[in-house]
């Protein structure tokens, strides 16, 4: 039987704001444990919280970038659960009035194709402490710094029908928030992470099968491995005539697998109510608007520019703006290199990419800045240097911190384009290879290649490619 995936994702972003969503601690990553929590996140008895402004504005923007209905009036709910990790004994998050409803978003598949996906709500939350099991003696350690750090949960439609769709679509997430600066999207820190919904069915069939939920996955490659062994499980599992329970599973990167935590809850588990503590936040046209007007040029818009003005590939203008800080450092380097955007863009996904990748530096840390980078394909567009020259006084720069024509002086790594100075070196090779040369004219054609290389190895590859190609089909040709 054929079997069809149906992936839905929960992705929790960290909202980049200085304080928690209903106190006034602080929510900077490693302080020391419980530095920063307050009596409102320890649940002390008669504290009141109070609604983070900063962080409705930030979920307005999300949905305004997904276009997704903002609404006038959301409600806070608490969401009843006891784990040590929220003292309250309960949630605060959104249940059934969210601030956001309603949204699609627009993949770009591995084959070229695009798919939209629904987003069907995303609403505030508190986040959890966090329970520590290692150095206690079999005992529990519990860190509350994070309890109350607001949290953005983007709820999307059970429309994903692979892993990699899965994985391309929290990319897309992930840039965006990254984009409207919402969220800075560490996932190493845990700001940005995701829980998998994850079931099968015979294809045709319109009855979802039974989901389980894949709980607090944070990086792209755990998402892609855990969905694709969950859907195994579960095929193996129907196929030898058991049947799916729904619940929720943690993913051990070690093993490569799955493994039942808890059975999965019902809302009404959580006996879900308004909280009393908080009145429904109700929004007005000036404060949406406002919203709308700090909007940034999104992702979409930006890879259309380039397509458009710059004759990139649907594939390269993604890959620019993939972050906020490449597309500005691509435009930069742009800016003072006009008719020469397809260049400069295979530089930057290309060598730049490789050298940052390598040296596990973000691009706002490169060591070679948009002018310098500019400067040596100038010099390379006006056949100062070859590229293959080009590539080692890149890595010069990247050492150095100088600039290309300051290393091409330095170096004597000048293109030769004089004629007669590469047809008296053409000759030289001919002469000392005769065998090699009377094979070629009897028709082994592919020893073209062989002197196009004697002559840029005498040279020390500082020959104008194009000229040596050319003088030399006419000096063999005879």
């Amino acid at each position: 039987m054929n079997w069809e995936t149906v992936i839905g994702l929960e992705i929790h972003a960290q909202l980049a704001t200085k304080s928690k969503i209903f106190s006034s601690s602080a929510t900077a990553y490693g302080a020391a444990p419980n530095a920063q929590a307050n009596l409102v996140d320890l649940g002390y008895p008669g504290v009141l919280p109070v609604l983070n402004r900063e962080a409705v504005r930030m979920a307005v923007k999300f949905g305004l970038a997904v276009g997704a209905g903002i609404s006038r009036r959301s409600i806070f709910a608490r969401k009843n659960y006891f784990y040590p990790d929220l003292p309250k004994g309960y949630q605060i998050s959104q249940y059934e009035k969210p601030i956001v409803e309603k949204g699609t978003l627009e993949i770009l598949l591995e084959d070229g194709s695009r798919k939209t996906i629904g987003i069907t709500r995303a609403h505030l939350e508190e986040d959890a402490g966090k329970s520590l099991h290692e150095d206690f003696q079999g005992l529990s350690g519990i860190d509350l710094n994070r309890a109350g750090t607001p949290l953005l949960e983007i709820v999307s439609e059970p429309d994903m029908r692979s892993a990699k769709e899965a994985v391309a679509y929290m990319k897309k997430i992930h840039t965006l928030v990254r984009y409207l600066e919402i969220c800075d999207g560490n996932m190493q820190e845990g700001s940005f992470r995701c829980d998998a919904n994850v079931s099968v069915r015979p294809f045709g069939q319109e009855k979802f099968g039974t989901r389980c939920e894949i709980k607090n996955l944070n990086s792209f490659r755990f998402i892609e491995k855990a969905i694709n062994y969950e859907l195994a499980r579960q095929i193996e599992l129907i196929e030898g005539g058991g049947k799916v329970r729904q619940e929720t599973r943690l993913y051990d990167p070690d093993k490569g697998e799955t493994r039942a935590l808890r059975s999965k809850e019902e809302a009404n588990d959580y006996r879900y109510f308004p909280d009393p503590d908080l009145l429904p936040v109700a929004l007005d046209d000036a404060f949406i608007e406002s919203a709308r007007a700090s909007l940034p040029e999104l992702p979409d818009q930006k890879a259309a520019r380039y397509v458009k003005e710059f004759g990139l590939s649907d594939y390269d203008a993604g890959l620019l703006t993939a972050s906020r800080e490449m597309g500005d450092y691509y435009e930069s380097v742009v800016a003072k290199l006009q008719g020469q955007e397809k260049l400069a863009a295979n530089w930057v996904m290309g060598e730049l990419s490789g050298a940052l990748n390598k040296d596990g530096l973000d691009i706002t840390a490169s060591r070679i800045n948009p002018a310098q980078l500019a400067g040596l394909l100038a010099r390379i567009a006006d056949e100062t240097i070859s590229g293959k020259i080009a590539k080692e006084v890149f890595e010069q720069m990247w050492i150095e911190g100088k600039d290309a024509d300051a290393i091409i002086e330095s170096k004597g790594l000048k293109q030769i384009t004089d004629t007669g100075a590469i047809e008296k070196v053409i000759d030289e090779v001919m002469a000392a290879n005769p065998k090699q040369l009377a094979d070629y004219r009897s028709g082994k054609d592919k020893l073209f290649g062989f002197f196009v290389g004697q002559v840029m190895k005498v040279t020390g590859g500082k020959a104008n490619p194009a000229q040596v190609n050319e003088l030399l089909k006419q000096k063999l040709a005879g």
